[in-house]
């Protein structure tokens, strides 16, 4: 990946709608080579995707709350079993397996406090292996940058 491919990324992440006209424009290309480094980059898996960045108050998901999740058991197995199980939660924005004193760390965005009880009561606890979980209910963001820092290829 050279300059111009990173060009692109950075110019897309902030605007995935460009036209290959206005991006070549912005990437100092034409059309046709930038639009097969754009088609390079997707065959790739670089760029993975396209998608619309949407109001989460607007959609019903402003509540955010942070849970750690402590597991009875890391078996391979369990793992494979509680990844398969959070995978089929809409609520669960994202989940991380962490190295420390508790075993996954997820991001739930829900209506309000009383739909994210539901969850947890109702899918949450219920997942395969969970032992105990802790939440914490963000009270602001401060920070949420879905764009990735563009870096050279090693």
């Amino acid at each position: 990946m050279d300059r111009i491919d990173q060009k692109i990324l950075v110019e897309l992440q902030a605007d995935a709608r460009l036209s290959i006209v206005e991006l070549s424009r912005r990437v100092g290309l034409t059309k046709t080579p930038c639009a097969e480094r754009v088609r390079r980059l997707e065959k790739a898996g670089v760029i993975r995707g396209y998608h619309a960045d949407l109001d989460p108050d607007a959609v019903g998901a402003g509540h955010i709350v942070v849970v750690q999740v402590l597991l009875t058991s890391t078996a391979e197995l369990d793992l494979r079993r509680f990844n398969d199980a959070v995978r089929r939660i809409p609520e669960i924005e994202s989940c991380h397996m962490i190295a420390g004193d508790f075993d996954y760390l997820l991001k739930v965005r829900t209506r309000d406090i009383n739909e994210y009880r539901r969850v947890m009561g109702d899918q949450i606890s219920g997942l395969p292996c969970v032992k105990q979980t802790h939440t914490y209910v963000v009270m602001e963001v401060v920070k949420d940058e879905r764009n990735l820092p563009v870096r050279p290829s090693s």
